[in-house]
């Protein structure tokens, strides 16, 4: 599964609607709002959750993944030691993350992408990937632009 940064992973495209995504994945295995109201998709297949923002008319603004297939620039991440991931990002120019831990957790975000990854005993078990919040502060929706 490709990770198109500041996009979305494979035909999951950053302000598409909840009918949009059943129409290529079908109904997800479990549908619910979130404390903010947001809808949550999760798809136990892909290993994916989606949130659909209340506030942003139900669009797709968020994923979380932790499939071994998702791949970023052609690099597996999933099961990998993270100082390798990094390294591999290095090369097409992703240097800065900003780290934050938990519990034996860690964090590593890189704002410019609005992507985390998440370890856990130094592997990377999880993926985060956000919609882009452009110049006036406002999402920079993907979906349906040429």
């Amino acid at each position: 599964m490709k990770i198109i940064p500041k996009n979305g992973i494979e035909k999951l495209i950053f302000g598409m609607k909840q009918n949009d995504v059943t129409a290529l994945y079908g109904k997800p295995d479990r549908n619910y709002k979130d404390e903010d109201n947001n809808v949550i998709f999760a798809y136990n297949k892909l290993k994916m959750r989606l949130t659909f923002y209340v506030e942003e008319d139900f669009k797709l603004g968020y994923i979380v993944a932790s499939s071994p297939e998702l791949e970023l620039f052609g690099f597996k991440m999933i099961n990998r030691k993270i100082s390798e991931v990094k390294k591999d990002l290095a090369l097409k120019g992703i240097t800065k993350f900003t780290q934050e831990e938990f519990d034996t957790f860690e964090n590593y975000f890189n704002e410019e992408n609005w992507i985390i990854f998440q370890t856990e005993f130094d592997e990377v078990v999880k993926f985060e990937i956000g919609a882009i919040i452009n110049q006036k502060d406002e999402f920079d929706w993907k979906f349906g632009k040429k």
